[in-house]
């Protein structure tokens, strides 16, 4: 019973998995029901092991969020920070030197400090 109950649980949730997923097929979602079906075990073993994750439309967006969440934690937020990781990108050879430059000026030019000293030494 302490084996049974769970493999019949995990089968129980491929067999769900299968049908609330978006990026299958009709007849591709028949084929999986019927390896699931035909052989529980294995069936579902393959099915979970080949399973793309994000294949539900509430995956997706958790991935999303979370996603958005991290950058929104480690993204720099201010320019010293954004020109101190773009320095290091470039030593380290990751952003090449027309790169490096171009993101250079778009991250001084949204930089209210660069601008008034820009504006105040070209008159």
């Amino acid at each position: 019973m302490l084996i049974f109950i769970p493999l019949l649980l995990v089968w129980g949730f491929a067999l769900v998995d299968i049908f609330r997923r978006d990026d299958l097929a009709g007849w591709l979602k028949a084929l999986w029901v019927v390896v699931v079906v035909i052989a529980p075990f294995f069936g579902t073993l393959v099915y979970l092991i080949f399973r793309p994750p994000g294949a539900t439309p509430d995956e997706r967006k958790a991935m999303d969020e979370a996603s958005r969440d991290f950058v929104e934690k480690y993204a720099p937020t201010d320019s010293a920070q954004q020109l101190a990781l773009l320095s290091d990108l470039h030593d380290r050879g990751k952003l090449s030197d027309d790169e490096f430059t171009a993101e250079k000026s778009r991250v001084l030019a949204h930089d209210p400090k660069y601008q008034g000293q820009h504006q105040s030494a070209s008159s």
